[in-house]
């Protein structure tokens, strides 16, 4: 599995369609999942020598599509030689599950535990694993989040870019959650997405919570903080970074007025 923070910056950063980006991710949990399922099953890692003689071993895959909200996907479902291994991960005989690609997103959650892991397995698979099992199907992603949210940052950035977009979110129901993104610019000019957190709503203190990560991590200095019009965030952040200043977002400021401006043509009198 690709890291999955490290792409979630690009994209966002890019401008990417999210949809899309998710149909790319899914894909690639699925097919690590299959991967891990056949490794489960034959019980070694693949070039491991305790399979040589073991009575049976990978044979390839065929090819299949899984179609989602999201888009197809492409997926690859492993074979053994002996022709008994038989995956759990998608449904036999259906094209398409809505439930499985929700609990493929709900695997990339921020902090998600080995218990939550344990409920969204079992409700794909309809049977237990063990506590091992779980644990390094978890691991696929687990890993990954944490390291992106408690790694080092550079000391000092000339400006960070503070937005949020909306997601839709499936919890005990759907509902549309703020993700929150702080995008930073070095002294050399690159840019690159320091942190992301999804919130119930879009707030002030969540960007003051994000950058007091960041200010943990490393960050030192910052010149220039952007962001659209939220009630509190000037005085949140430059509370953090006294020396710093708050700059309004001339994109938000122009769709502002735009809402203003009466559309259509004028009538000649």
């Amino acid at each position: 599995m690709s890291d999955f923070t490290t792409e979630l910056a690009s994209a966002l950063s890019a401008g990417q369609n999210i949809e899309e980006f998710f149909r790319q991710h899914l894909e690639q949990a699925i097919n690590s999942l299959l991967q891990y399922e056949l490794t489960t099953f034959l019980d070694y890692e693949k070039w491991d020598p305790i399979g040589y003689n073991s009575g049976n071993s990978r044979n390839g895959g065929y090819q299949r599509t899984f179609k989602t909200k999201y888009g197809a996907l492409n997926i690859v479902v492993p074979r053994d030689r002996m022709g008994e291994f038989r995956q759990q991960t998608l449904p036999p005989h259906r094209q398409s599950d809505e439930s499985l690609e929700q609990t493929i997103i709900q695997l990339y959650r921020k902090g998600i535990t080995t218990r939550e892991i344990t409920d969204l397995i079992e409700k794909m698979y309809g049977h237990h694993y063990s506590a091992d099992h779980i644990s390094n199907i978890g691991k696929l992603v687990d890993r990954d989040v944490k390291a992106f949210h408690s790694r080092r940052v550079k000391p000092r950035y000339v400006a960070i870019y503070c937005d949020a977009t909306w997601l839709p979110v499936r919890r005990d129901g759907v509902a549309r959650e703020a993700l929150h993104v702080l995008v930073g610019i070095d002294p050399e000019g690159y840019k690159e997405v320091l942190d992301y957190a999804l919130y119930p709503t879009e707030s002030s203190a969540n960007y003051q919570e994000m950058l007091r990560s960041l200010q943990a991590r490393g960050l030192e200095q910052v010149a220039l903080f952007v962001s659209d019009g939220i009630i509190g965030l000037p005085d949140a952040v430059t509370g953090i970074y006294p020396q710093a200043r708050h700059q309004g977002c001339w994109t938000h400021l122009q769709r502002n007025a735009m809402h203003k401006v009466r559309t259509g043509s004028s009538t000649e009198s």
